[in-house]
Protein backbone atom coordinates (compact mmCIF):
# COMPACT_ATOMS: atom_id res chain seq x y z
CA UNK A 1 0.00 0.00 0.00
CA UNK A 2 1.25 3.48 -0.97
CA UNK A 3 0.80 4.62 3.22
CA UNK A 4 2.87 1.76 4.54
CA UNK A 5 6.05 1.79 1.31
CA UNK A 6 9.34 1.67 2.93
CA UNK A 7 10.91 3.47 -0.16
CA UNK A 8 11.10 6.41 2.00
CA UNK A 9 13.30 8.39 -1.01
CA UNK A 10 11.29 7.73 -3.13
CA UNK A 11 10.27 10.07 -6.25
CA UNK A 12 6.43 10.84 -6.92
CA UNK A 13 7.12 13.93 -9.12
CA UNK A 14 8.21 13.32 -12.66
CA UNK A 15 12.11 14.04 -13.41
CA UNK A 16 13.31 17.19 -14.31
CA UNK A 17 13.96 17.65 -17.43
CA UNK A 18 17.59 18.78 -18.97
CA UNK A 19 18.46 22.80 -18.33
CA UNK A 20 18.54 25.10 -21.55
CA UNK A 21 21.32 26.35 -22.66
CA UNK A 22 22.01 30.25 -23.33
CA UNK A 23 22.13 29.16 -27.07
CA UNK A 24 25.99 31.18 -27.66
CA UNK A 25 24.70 34.40 -26.25
CA UNK A 26 27.00 34.76 -23.20
CA UNK A 27 29.71 33.73 -25.37
CA UNK A 28 31.55 36.98 -25.69
CA UNK A 29 31.70 37.21 -21.73
CA UNK A 30 33.47 33.77 -21.71
CA UNK A 31 36.11 35.04 -23.96
CA UNK A 32 38.07 37.19 -21.75
CA UNK A 33 39.27 40.78 -22.53
CA UNK A 34 42.75 39.94 -23.61
CA UNK A 35 46.43 39.93 -22.41
CA UNK A 36 47.32 42.88 -19.86
CA UNK A 37 48.74 45.47 -21.36
CA UNK A 38 52.63 46.50 -19.80
CA UNK A 39 52.99 49.72 -18.42
CA UNK A 40 54.65 51.36 -21.41
CA UNK A 41 51.69 50.38 -23.56
CA UNK A 42 49.19 51.88 -21.46
CA UNK A 43 48.19 55.75 -22.32
CA UNK A 44 47.10 56.58 -18.99
CA UNK A 45 50.22 54.84 -16.74
CA UNK A 46 53.08 57.08 -15.64
CA UNK A 47 55.27 54.65 -17.73
CA UNK A 48 53.75 55.35 -21.34
CA UNK A 49 56.02 56.18 -23.62
CA UNK A 50 53.77 57.98 -26.33
CA UNK A 51 55.05 55.81 -29.56
CA UNK A 52 52.35 52.99 -29.56
CA UNK A 53 49.77 53.37 -31.33
CA UNK A 54 45.96 54.21 -28.62
CA UNK A 55 43.41 51.38 -28.94
CA UNK A 56 40.61 52.75 -31.10
CA UNK A 57 38.21 53.40 -28.57
CA UNK A 58 40.46 55.48 -26.07
CA UNK A 59 41.93 57.40 -29.23
CA UNK A 60 38.55 58.46 -29.83
CA UNK A 61 37.56 59.55 -26.86
CA UNK A 62 40.76 61.23 -26.12
CA UNK A 63 40.12 63.48 -29.31
CA UNK A 64 36.45 63.68 -27.90
CA UNK A 65 37.56 65.44 -25.06
CA UNK A 66 39.86 67.44 -27.08
CA UNK A 67 37.49 69.07 -29.02
CA UNK A 68 35.08 69.63 -25.88
CA UNK A 69 37.96 71.22 -24.17
CA UNK A 70 38.87 73.62 -27.92
CA UNK A 71 35.12 74.73 -27.51
CA UNK A 72 35.39 76.01 -24.02
CA UNK A 73 38.25 77.62 -24.42
CA UNK A 74 40.04 74.80 -21.22
CA UNK A 75 42.89 72.09 -20.93
CA UNK A 76 41.71 69.08 -22.13
CA UNK A 77 41.37 66.67 -18.92
CA UNK A 78 42.94 63.62 -20.19
CA UNK A 79 46.53 61.86 -20.00
CA UNK A 80 49.60 63.51 -21.10
CA UNK A 81 52.94 61.14 -22.24
CA UNK A 82 55.06 60.29 -18.83
CA UNK A 83 52.47 61.39 -16.66
CA UNK A 84 49.75 60.48 -14.21
CA UNK A 85 46.48 61.65 -14.24
CA UNK A 86 44.88 60.90 -11.09
CA UNK A 87 41.80 63.53 -11.97
CA UNK A 88 38.62 62.24 -10.81
CA UNK A 89 34.69 63.02 -9.57
CA UNK A 90 32.07 64.95 -11.89
CA UNK A 91 33.22 66.45 -14.73
CA UNK A 92 36.69 65.31 -14.13
CA UNK A 93 39.00 63.66 -17.51
CA UNK A 94 41.13 61.01 -15.42
CA UNK A 95 42.35 58.66 -18.01
CA UNK A 96 41.54 55.23 -16.84
CA UNK A 97 41.54 51.58 -18.72
CA UNK A 98 40.84 48.07 -18.21
CA UNK A 99 42.65 45.00 -19.31
CA UNK A 100 42.05 44.79 -22.95
CA UNK A 101 41.85 49.16 -23.14
CA UNK A 102 41.88 52.23 -21.99
CA UNK A 103 38.71 53.65 -21.28
CA UNK A 104 37.51 58.09 -20.57
CA UNK A 105 36.02 58.31 -17.35
CA UNK A 106 34.17 61.60 -16.22
CA UNK A 107 32.00 63.79 -18.14
CA UNK A 108 33.87 63.07 -21.71
CA UNK A 109 33.18 59.46 -20.93
CA UNK A 110 29.69 59.71 -20.71
CA UNK A 111 28.69 60.74 -24.22
CA UNK A 112 29.50 63.96 -23.92
CA UNK A 113 27.32 65.08 -21.27
CA UNK A 114 29.05 67.89 -18.79
CA UNK A 115 27.97 67.45 -14.82
CA UNK A 116 28.48 70.94 -12.83
CA UNK A 117 32.63 70.40 -11.41
CA UNK A 118 32.79 69.61 -7.96
CA UNK A 119 35.65 71.51 -5.13
CA UNK A 120 36.77 69.22 -2.49
CA UNK A 121 36.67 65.58 -1.82
CA UNK A 122 34.75 63.27 -2.92
CA UNK A 123 32.02 62.18 -1.10
CA UNK A 124 30.15 58.81 -1.05
CA UNK A 125 26.18 58.89 -2.06
CA UNK A 126 24.67 58.55 1.31
CA UNK A 127 27.34 60.09 3.12
CA UNK A 128 28.40 63.22 4.38
CA UNK A 129 31.53 64.97 4.37
CA UNK A 130 33.18 65.98 7.38
CA UNK A 131 33.43 69.48 7.49
CA UNK A 132 37.23 71.07 7.91
CA UNK A 133 38.49 71.60 11.34
CA UNK A 134 38.67 75.43 10.41
CA UNK A 135 35.38 75.83 8.96
CA UNK A 136 32.61 78.58 10.90
CA UNK A 137 30.54 76.60 13.90
CA UNK A 138 27.28 78.05 14.49
CA UNK A 139 26.09 78.69 18.33
CA UNK A 140 22.88 78.16 18.96
CA UNK A 141 20.55 78.67 22.10
CA UNK A 142 20.05 82.40 23.87
CA UNK A 143 21.81 81.83 26.50
CA UNK A 144 24.87 80.23 24.61
CA UNK A 145 24.81 83.39 22.16
CA UNK A 146 24.53 86.21 24.71
CA UNK A 147 27.34 84.45 26.84
CA UNK A 148 29.73 84.08 23.29
CA UNK A 149 28.54 88.18 23.13
CA UNK A 150 29.42 89.22 26.46
CA UNK A 151 32.88 87.71 26.17
CA UNK A 152 33.71 89.38 22.65
CA UNK A 153 33.82 86.10 20.81
CA UNK A 154 34.19 86.83 17.50
CA UNK A 155 31.74 86.23 15.06
CA UNK A 156 30.55 87.08 11.72
CA UNK A 157 26.48 86.60 11.56
CA UNK A 158 23.52 86.82 13.64
CA UNK A 159 20.46 84.68 12.70
CA UNK A 160 17.02 85.68 14.10
CA UNK A 161 13.85 83.21 13.35
CA UNK A 162 11.26 85.08 11.79
CA UNK A 163 7.99 85.31 14.99
CA UNK A 164 9.94 84.21 17.74
CA UNK A 165 9.27 85.27 21.23
CA UNK A 166 11.02 88.67 22.73
CA UNK A 167 12.37 88.61 25.96
CA UNK A 168 15.03 91.03 27.47
CA UNK A 169 17.73 88.44 26.11
CA UNK A 170 16.94 88.83 22.70
CA UNK A 171 16.51 92.36 22.71
CA UNK A 172 20.53 92.38 24.21
CA UNK A 173 21.67 90.47 22.19
CA UNK A 174 20.74 92.15 19.10
CA UNK A 175 21.78 95.30 20.39
CA UNK A 176 25.10 93.78 21.25
CA UNK A 177 25.59 92.99 17.93
CA UNK A 178 24.60 95.91 16.18
CA UNK A 179 26.74 97.78 18.42
CA UNK A 180 29.84 95.84 17.55
CA UNK A 181 28.58 95.71 13.38
CA UNK A 182 27.91 92.20 13.59
CA UNK A 183 25.29 91.39 10.55
CA UNK A 184 21.56 90.51 11.78
CA UNK A 185 20.09 88.40 10.01
CA UNK A 186 16.14 87.50 10.05
CA UNK A 187 15.63 84.10 8.28
CA UNK A 188 12.44 81.79 8.74
CA UNK A 189 12.52 79.14 11.55
CA UNK A 190 12.71 76.25 8.82
CA UNK A 191 15.96 77.63 7.50
CA UNK A 192 17.48 78.02 10.65
CA UNK A 193 16.10 74.48 11.70
CA UNK A 194 18.02 73.16 8.40
CA UNK A 195 21.23 75.33 9.11
CA UNK A 196 21.37 74.04 12.59
CA UNK A 197 20.43 70.29 11.92
CA UNK A 198 17.05 70.38 13.96
CA UNK A 199 19.19 71.15 17.09
CA UNK A 200 16.90 72.83 19.36
CA UNK A 201 17.65 76.57 19.01
CA UNK A 202 15.49 78.49 20.63
CA UNK A 203 15.01 80.91 17.30
CA UNK A 204 18.73 82.37 17.46
CA UNK A 205 22.33 81.39 15.90
CA UNK A 206 25.46 82.94 16.22
CA UNK A 207 28.07 81.94 13.44
CA UNK A 208 31.73 82.13 15.04
CA UNK A 209 35.11 81.10 13.76
CA UNK A 210 36.66 77.84 15.52
CA UNK A 211 37.05 77.59 18.85
CA UNK A 212 39.79 79.32 20.27
CA UNK A 213 41.78 76.29 22.95
CA UNK A 214 43.84 77.62 25.04
CA UNK A 215 47.24 76.26 25.28
CA UNK A 216 48.12 73.87 28.17
CA UNK A 217 50.85 75.23 29.44
CA UNK A 218 49.21 79.37 29.79
CA UNK A 219 46.51 77.13 31.35
CA UNK A 220 48.67 75.70 33.94
CA UNK A 221 50.80 78.65 34.26
CA UNK A 222 47.68 81.03 35.18
CA UNK A 223 45.88 78.50 37.03
CA UNK A 224 48.70 78.09 39.19
CA UNK A 225 48.71 81.79 40.49
CA UNK A 226 45.41 80.90 42.34
CA UNK A 227 46.12 80.74 46.15
CA UNK A 228 43.77 77.10 45.42
CA UNK A 229 43.93 76.04 42.19
CA UNK A 230 41.60 73.93 40.73
CA UNK A 231 41.37 71.95 37.06
CA UNK A 232 39.43 69.71 35.49
CA UNK A 233 40.65 66.76 33.21
CA UNK A 234 38.37 64.37 30.86
CA UNK A 235 39.93 61.23 29.89
CA UNK A 236 38.09 60.04 26.56
CA UNK A 237 34.38 61.42 27.34
CA UNK A 238 33.09 61.63 23.83
CA UNK A 239 29.79 63.36 24.63
CA UNK A 240 30.18 66.96 23.80
CA UNK A 241 27.08 67.45 26.20
CA UNK A 242 28.50 66.14 28.98
CA UNK A 243 31.67 68.12 27.60
CA UNK A 244 29.49 71.00 28.14
CA UNK A 245 28.46 70.27 31.79
CA UNK A 246 31.35 69.72 33.18
CA UNK A 247 32.56 73.20 31.91
CA UNK A 248 29.38 74.66 33.08
CA UNK A 249 30.32 72.56 36.51
CA UNK A 250 33.70 74.24 36.61
CA UNK A 251 32.86 77.63 36.21
CA UNK A 252 30.23 77.10 39.17
CA UNK A 253 32.57 76.13 41.42
CA UNK A 254 35.73 77.75 40.69
CA UNK A 255 37.70 75.88 38.49
CA UNK A 256 40.47 78.06 36.24
CA UNK A 257 40.34 75.50 33.35
CA UNK A 258 39.54 72.59 31.74
CA UNK A 259 41.85 70.18 29.55
CA UNK A 260 40.62 67.05 27.59
CA UNK A 261 42.78 64.94 24.59
CA UNK A 262 42.72 65.85 21.18
CA UNK A 263 41.84 62.51 19.66
CA UNK A 264 39.20 60.07 20.81
CA UNK A 265 37.29 62.68 23.08
CA UNK A 266 34.82 65.63 22.61
CA UNK A 267 35.89 68.79 21.70
CA UNK A 268 33.89 72.51 21.58
CA UNK A 269 31.20 72.17 19.51
CA UNK A 270 27.94 73.75 19.11
CA UNK A 271 26.48 71.30 21.23
CA UNK A 272 28.60 71.73 23.70
CA UNK A 273 28.23 75.57 23.76
CA UNK A 274 25.05 74.94 24.14
CA UNK A 275 25.00 72.45 27.13
CA UNK A 276 27.42 74.80 28.85
CA UNK A 277 25.40 77.44 28.59
CA UNK A 278 28.11 79.72 27.63
CA UNK A 279 30.15 79.01 30.22
CA UNK A 280 32.56 78.05 27.54
CA UNK A 281 33.88 81.55 27.10
CA UNK A 282 34.27 82.12 30.47
CA UNK A 283 36.28 78.87 31.32
CA UNK A 284 39.72 78.06 29.59
CA UNK A 285 39.72 75.04 27.45
CA UNK A 286 43.28 73.32 26.43
CA UNK A 287 43.71 70.15 23.80
CA UNK A 288 46.48 67.94 24.71
CA UNK A 289 48.44 65.37 22.90
CA UNK A 290 48.90 62.92 26.18
CA UNK A 291 46.47 63.40 28.86
CA UNK A 292 49.60 61.01 30.49
CA UNK A 293 52.23 63.18 30.10
CA UNK A 294 49.84 66.95 30.92
CA UNK A 295 48.80 65.31 34.09
CA UNK A 296 52.73 64.71 35.20
CA UNK A 297 53.16 68.00 34.33
CA UNK A 298 50.29 68.97 37.09
CA UNK A 299 51.97 67.16 39.50
CA UNK A 300 55.84 68.52 38.92
CA UNK A 301 53.70 72.12 39.33
CA UNK A 302 52.76 70.87 43.01
CA UNK A 303 48.85 69.30 41.86
CA UNK A 304 47.17 66.68 43.46
CA UNK A 305 45.85 64.59 40.34
CA UNK A 306 42.65 62.80 41.80
CA UNK A 307 40.92 60.34 39.02
CA UNK A 308 37.36 59.15 39.99
CA UNK A 309 36.78 55.62 39.86
CA UNK A 310 33.71 53.71 41.73
CA UNK A 311 36.52 51.15 42.90
CA UNK A 312 38.61 54.12 44.35
CA UNK A 313 40.23 53.35 47.81
CA UNK A 314 39.61 57.21 49.12
CA UNK A 315 35.82 58.80 49.84
CA UNK A 316 35.07 61.66 48.75
CA UNK A 317 34.01 62.75 51.76
CA UNK A 318 36.90 62.01 53.38
CA UNK A 319 39.56 63.48 50.60
CA UNK A 320 42.13 65.95 52.55
CA UNK A 321 44.01 67.04 49.45
CA UNK A 322 40.50 69.28 48.47
CA UNK A 323 41.84 72.26 50.19
CA UNK A 324 45.16 72.37 48.00
CA UNK A 325 46.31 72.49 44.65
CA UNK A 326 43.70 69.97 42.41
CA UNK A 327 43.30 68.11 39.28
CA UNK A 328 40.41 65.99 39.05
CA UNK A 329 40.22 63.59 36.43
CA UNK A 330 36.73 62.32 34.95
CA UNK A 331 36.75 59.28 33.00
CA UNK A 332 35.15 58.70 29.86
CA UNK A 333 31.13 57.66 30.10
CA UNK A 334 31.62 53.86 29.13
CA UNK A 335 34.95 52.37 30.53
CA UNK A 336 35.63 55.56 33.34
CA UNK A 337 39.67 56.02 33.63
CA UNK A 338 42.14 54.47 31.20
CA UNK A 339 44.87 52.28 32.82
CA UNK A 340 48.19 54.60 32.32
CA UNK A 341 46.01 57.16 33.45
CA UNK A 342 44.95 55.49 36.40
CA UNK A 343 48.06 54.59 37.37
CA UNK A 344 48.67 57.81 36.93
CA UNK A 345 46.63 59.86 39.35
CA UNK A 346 47.47 60.40 43.06
CA UNK A 347 44.53 59.06 44.35
CA UNK A 348 41.33 57.35 42.94
CA UNK A 349 38.27 58.79 44.58
CA UNK A 350 34.78 56.98 44.95
CA UNK A 351 31.42 58.93 45.42
CA UNK A 352 29.35 57.07 48.03
CA UNK A 353 25.99 56.78 47.09
CA UNK A 354 22.95 54.77 49.22
CA UNK A 355 22.50 52.13 46.51
CA UNK A 356 25.19 49.88 45.01
CA UNK A 357 23.27 49.34 41.25
CA UNK A 358 23.61 52.38 40.78
CA UNK A 359 26.38 54.98 39.02
CA UNK A 360 26.36 58.60 38.06
CA UNK A 361 26.58 60.05 34.86
CA UNK A 362 30.40 61.13 34.01
CA UNK A 363 29.12 65.23 34.03
CA UNK A 364 26.92 64.34 37.74
CA UNK A 365 29.63 62.64 38.75
CA UNK A 366 31.79 65.73 38.37
CA UNK A 367 29.36 68.33 39.59
CA UNK A 368 29.06 66.27 42.65
CA UNK A 369 33.19 66.09 43.44
CA UNK A 370 33.50 69.91 42.62
CA UNK A 371 30.84 70.64 44.63
CA UNK A 372 32.13 69.08 47.93
CA UNK A 373 35.84 70.39 46.86
CA UNK A 374 34.36 73.86 47.01
CA UNK A 375 32.68 73.26 50.46
CA UNK A 376 35.57 72.07 51.60
CA UNK A 377 37.57 74.94 50.84
CA UNK A 378 34.51 77.20 52.65
CA UNK A 379 34.83 75.91 55.47
CA UNK A 380 38.84 75.44 55.45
Amino acid sequence: MPGNSQRRAKRLTPKKGAVKGTGGKNRASLAGRGRTLPADERPWHKGYSGTEQLPQRTAWKQEKERRAAAEEGRAPKIGTPGAKDTTWGAGGGGVKGGRGGGAVRGAAGRGGGRAPARSGPRVAPGRKSNPPRDAPELLVGRNPVLEALRAHVPATALYVAQGIEIDERVNELVRTAGDRGIAILEVSRTELDRMTGGVLHQGVGLQVPPFAYEPFDDLLAAAGEHPAPLLVALDGVTDPRNLGAVIRSAAAFGAQGVFVPERRAAGITATAWRTSAGAAARVPVSQVINMTRALKACQDAGFTVVGLDADGETDLYSLEAAVGPLVVVVGSEGRGLSRLVGATCDLRVSIPMMSTVESLNASVAAAVTLAEVARRRLVA
